[in-house]
């Protein structure tokens, strides 16, 4: 071989070659090799590898485009054993090749090779234009616009440089573009492509300009020392905002309809009001604005609902939205806060289809909503550190019940419900939306596979799997408010590693049962299990569970009094995970009365009868507000001044003198400042 080597190829680690294959192609290959089967391979002089392997396939791999762009003589439609025998034959004859000693003379030898690209902020437009074309450098664009976040791995002798953005995660196997691995397909991989390389870029003129703020502030002696100035040279960082400077938020006509629920209430919202929001709903997506279109439309399925006389209906999420949107607006508009992508959703893309992907169960929620039974399964991308959701509803049958057992045993995508919330699922056609809900394909070339869970929940990412929760505590303690955090399904998800497991019991009064959870690392957490007629025999299967031991619990975890709660998903023993509410029961069964109750806190009562008044007002509209509601308004903020709650009783004494007058922005500001505080307080508390 006369040629330059490949340094792509040689850099190619066999977790790289399984990340752009799979791992059973990687075996294959190189049990092939170690047979015998070894192909004849040469390298042409414009780079592209030739390998003819003794069965008479032929492969070829360009000198660019990855493996997506070799060819292959035996017929395989994708990736085979053959395109990847090519790169081991490669490596190994450049192996031995390097062991061989070589007389050389002088004058004759050759001029050494350009060093790789080490780091993906080197690769310019122009090459990402050449490798990916125009339309993904334009469509980045548009995000870059509104703006985005990144979460960056530098490249280090043991590990890819990788980029996990808002939509997919994107990891340089190798310097350059010729093997990048990422979970998009598609044209949305070519893009995320480009914001990767953009985040590398704008991280390293982050850490410039910080470097040379350090240098204009220290004393001119100070350059004297070259060596002590670059040792204190500010390091990359590793979450970096790109673009989003010069974008608005828009939202003046959201906030406008949204004044005119509250105003008219959901007793006086009318169909042109609700056509109104539809219309400004689909314009807030196309803004990219997802997160304020998501309250939008959550805001219009309450309203159809209580036009329905729904039991769905929920007067407290009702008002939740009419205060979650002008608080997005006030945060988007707040500089130096959380950044506005992340407020507005503007960084994430309507829908990312995702090539070959493996998810990991996480067990399934199964609510009434009426007449409806609404179904989440959950199931992690562990190279992402996302839980993803599939949502699916199902009317109840006039003549009959429809519960969690019955429900496990329908299929999705061609498998058993059941199966794919504790079990690991392969798919090769998939998407996930900008709120992390993923869509199995159906179709006949849509394959998904499940398999046994097995030890997965232990391979999970630290974002995702918890084993000291104190430190967990700390962590969600430090999220921004919900009402201005991305409205991502399962955000709160995580798997916790369990030391010890103490139930508690059934309190009769809760309607839960409860268990006290430790992790191997520290801290403690309530395990939570409420009743639900959609789940009769979760109850009895998670007591059943604990009692016989479990290793991990998947579950939403939120802080309540300062204390964390879990309400668990799945459980995890050693007979394997265990989906409460799948399990079959009719709510019969005897279970441990559980001990005294803890006495009701004043703090507690005070918020949430405050944020009962705040969602009467709300249901009913301002506009209708009378006196027995301004007197509710000042028992309430009497109360609240009552458990040393100052502000928030000054805010609801503001909301009653606003009710009184005539002023409707004046009242709509009163009420918004009243709401978006105990709806963080409650949080908090």
């Amino acid at each position: 071989m006369t040629a330059e080597p490949r340094h792509d190829l040689l850099a190619l680690t066999t977790d790289a070659l399984a990340a752009l294959a799979n791992r059973g192609l990687v075996k294959r290959a190189a049990k092939d090799l170690d047979a015998g089967a070894v192909p004849e391979v040469a390298l042409a002089d414009d780079g592209t590898l030739t390998a003819v392997f003794p069965d008479g396939a032929e492969t070829a791999l360009p000198a660019a485009g990855g493996l997506e762009a070799a060819t292959c003589t035996c017929g395989a439609t994708g990736k085979c054993r053959h395109r990847v025998g090519a790169v081991l034959a490669y490596q190994r004859v450049q192996a031995a090749s390097a062991t061989e000693p070589v007389e050389a003379e002088a004058d004759a030898a050759p001029d050494p090779a350009p060093e790789p690209i080490a780091n993906p902020a080197a690769i310019t437009d122009e090459a990402l234009r050449e490798v990916l074309g125009h339309y993904a450098l334009k469509a980045a664009e548009q995000t870059r616009r509104a703006g985005y976040t990144a979460r960056l791995t530098w490249p280090g002798p043991d590990r890819p440089a990788a980029a996990e953005l808002p939509a997919a995660t994107v990891t340089f196997l190798v310097p350059g573009l010729g093997y990048v691995h990422t979970d998009a397909t598609g044209p949305a991989r070519d893009t995320a492509i480009v914001l990767a390389v953009w985040a590398f870029r704008a991280a390293l003129d982050s850490a410039a300009l910080n470097s040379a703020a350090l240098d204009s502030a220290a004393p001119d002696s100070a350059s004297a020392d070259s060596a002590s100035t670059d040792s204190d040279a500010p390091e990359p960082p590793t979450t970096v905002s790109v673009g989003g400077g010069t974008a608005t938020d828009g939202l003046d006509d959201t906030l406008a309809l949204a004044e005119r629920v509250l105003l008219d209430g959901a007793v006086g919202a009318d169909g042109v009001l609700r056509a109104a929001l539809q219309r400004e709903s689909k314009t807030l997506t196309r803004r990219r604005a997802h997160w304020p279109a998501g309250a939008v439309d959550d805001l219009i399925e309450q309203l159809e609902r209580y036009e329905d006389r729904s039991a769905a209906y929920d007067p407290l999420r009702f008002a939740a939205l009419l205060a979650e949107l002008p608080a997005r607006a006030r945060a988007a508009r707040h500089a130096g806060g959380t950044p506005t992508a992340q407020v507005l959703g503007s960084e994430e893309a309507a829908a990312t289809p995702l090539t070959l992907v493996r998810l990991t169960g996480l067990g399934a929620r199964v609510a009434a909503a009426g007449d409806t039974r609404t179904l989440e399964i959950y199931l992690a991308q562990p190279e992402t550190g996302m839980v993803l959701a599939v949502q699916r509803d199902w009317p109840v049958p006039q003549d009959g019940t429809l519960t969690g057992a019955e429900i496990a045993a329908k299929r999705l995508a061609g498998c058993k419900i059941g199966a794919l919330a504790g079990g690991n699922t392969v798919t090769e056609a998939a998407s996930r939306t900008a709120a992390r809900a993923l869509k199995l394909g159906t179709g006949r070339l849509a394959k998904t596979q499940v398999l046994p869970l097995g030890l997965a929940w232990n391979d999970l990412p630290d974002s995702l799997r918890a084993t000291d929760l104190d430190a967990l505590a700390e962590t969600l303690a430090a999220r921004p408010p919900v009402l201005v955090r991305p409205r991502v399904a399962a955000e709160s998800l995580r798997v916790i590693a369990v030391e010890e497991a103490e139930l508690l019991g059934y309190d009769p009064a809760s309607q839960c049962l409860e268990a006290r959870i430790a992790a191997p690392k520290g801290g403690s957490a309530i395990l939570r299990v409420a009743h639900s007629g959609a789940a009769p025999g979760a109850l009895e299967a998670a007591e059943k569970a604990l009692l016989k031991g479990v290793t991990s619990v998947a579950g939403h975890v939120h802080r309540h009094r300062g204390v964390l709660i879990v309400e668990p998903t799945a459980l995890l023993t050693e007979d394997g995970p265990v989906v409460p509410d799948f399990a079959p029961g009719d709510d019969t069964a005897e279970l441990a009365a559980a001990g005294a109750t803890a006495a009701t806190d004043p703090v507690a009562a005070a918020v949430d009868d405050a944020l009962t008044v705040c969602a009467d007002l709300a249901h009913q509209g301002l506009r209708g507000a009378r006196e027995p509601s301004r007197r509710r308004v000042e028992a309430a903020a009497g109360d609240l001044k009552r458990v040393g709650l100052q502000r928030a009783a000054s805010d609801f004494v503001h909301l009653s003198k606003a009710l009184a007058a005539e002023d409707d922005t004046a009242k709509c500001a009163a009420w918004t400042a009243a709401a978006v505080r105990m709806l963080v307080t409650a949080e908090l508390h």
